[in-house]
């Protein structure tokens, strides 16, 4: 009998991409996420969706709204599972209240960047973000787009080098 392969302990579950075009990314945490069994098998079987989330400030704790996890087909008759649950993120008190500042003083915001495993429990990578204007949205677009031209050109030269005998 073959081995049992477990997936890779740093393993990327779900990435917000959306969130590092959208935001300047200052400073990135991570922290605990609070689940249900069923939440767990379904992001073991990859249905989860990051790309609308954000995090919320409430009563001193920090909430995660808008990451979507599908429940599977197999899920037990007696859970409801709920896709769009408000998931509660769990970090130290101080790194909580240091946030917490700087979100309401500074005009910052909390953005979840990934889900990821760690050692076999879930965790998510939130960063304390600013929102991009238009103009800054468009220059990261003409980077990436110059970034991408500068690979083929390389690519090409490279390939098209005539050898020396």
């Amino acid at each position: 009998m073959a081995p049992r392969r477990h997936p890779d302990p740093m393993a990327n579950i779900a990435e917000n991409r959306r969130a590092r075009y959208e935001y300047h990314i200052e400073e990135q945490f991570e922290a605990g996420v609070v689940l249900s069994g069923w939440e767990v098998k379904a992001i073991r079987a990859g249905q989860v969706q990051l790309t609308d989330g954000y995090v919320h400030i409430r009563d001193g704790e920090l909430f995660m709204i808008g990451c979507r996890i599908n429940a599977l087909r197999s899920a037990s008759t007696h859970v409801l599972p709920e896709p769009d649950r408000t998931k509660k993120l769990l970090m130290h008190k101080d790194e909580i209240r240091r946030l917490i500042g700087k979100v309401e003083q500074k005009g910052f915001t909390l953005v979840p960047l990934n889900l990821h495993f760690k050692g076999g429990v879930v965790k998510a990578e939130i960063a304390l973000a600013k929102g991009k204007a238009m103009h800054d949205k468009r220059e990261t677009e003409k980077q990436k787009d110059w970034d991408r031209e500068k690979g083929r050109l390389m690519r090409h030269k490279v390939s098209s080098k005539p050898t020396r005998d």
